[in-house]
């Protein structure tokens, strides 16, 4: 039977972060860096583990005019200094007030591209999450980045991930959200997609291509204006399929 990961970027200020939660099997909950604050992060980490949800990083730009997701150059040592003061954050509502340990680490927006095309960048952020201080923290990514190749060298576990919401291009890239039809809204278009996915492993490009897509998790942005009845729609398509929702940390676990 397969079995998919359905991840949310959360902890960003929106309102429906708890309810969104409670409809994927894991969080990456923003570290203060592009968005959210204390409460957000705090109320997210509760919301995750009331529902026994995986916690992970999601780091980014310390860039909140752009949420993030303008691109800034950046040095290797600043790099891994931003991924390791967010870590710490997120870790101290987790561990710190509740006892919970994060899972993974997930890169936000700009820094997820450019770390996913610049090795020395990649390297930088692998070094930061092999610092977490309960060990090293799993790598949530695109397929095929330099991100994995970097956590492949250096012995971190490495898990894909693809979008429901987001469309591809032919070589398997997102499409830049700047082009017509980047972003699926429409309820059908994310189902579908969230489905062809998990059950065949490959994604229609905005061409109309099919191109092959592994992925161990799929994921739904939080901050979509639909987000919750998007996550509840993919989440009972996919069950529907006989697809099994659970977490890609445990997946090599027993029960």
């Amino acid at each position: 039977m397969r079995t998919i990961d359905l991840n949310a970027d959360v902890g960003e200020g929106l309102a429906t972060d708890a309810e969104l939660i409670s409809l994927v099997t894991s969080a990456n909950i923003a570290c203060g860096g592009h968005a959210g604050d204390e409460n957000a992060i705090h109320d997210s980490v509760i919301a995750a583990i009331e529902g026994g949800v995986a916690i992970g990083a999601h780091p980014g730009h310390a860039d909140r005019q752009h949420f993030g997701r303008r691109e800034i150059a950046v040095t290797p040592g600043a790099l891994a200094a931003l991924v390791d003061e967010q870590i710490e954050t997120l870790h101290f509502y987790a561990f710190t007030l509740t006892g919970w340990t994060l899972k993974y680490l997930k890169l936000h927006g700009a820094l997820y591209h450019q770390t996913g095309r610049d090795r020395s960048l990649a390297d930088a952020v692998i070094a930061a999450a092999s610092r977490y201080t309960f060990g090293p923290l799993p790598i949530l990514g695109q397929a095929g980045s330099a991100l994995e190749a970097a956590a492949k060298d250096a012995g971190l576990p490495f898990f894909a991930e693809a979008f429901a919401d987001r469309a591809y291009r032919d070589d398997g890239t997102l499409a830049p959200r700047s082009l017509p039809g980047a972003v699926l809204t429409d309820e059908a278009a994310v189902v579908a997609q969230a489905v062809r996915l998990a059950r065949d492993g490959v994604a229609v490009a905005l061409s109309g291509k099919e191109i092959p897509m592994r992925s161990d998790s799929i994921c739904l942005h939080g901050d979509g204006e639909n987000a919750v009845p998007l996550a509840r729609a993919v989440r009972a398509a996919l069950e529907a399929e006989g697809i099994t929702l659970r977490a890609f940390t445990t997946q090599g676990d027993t029960e």
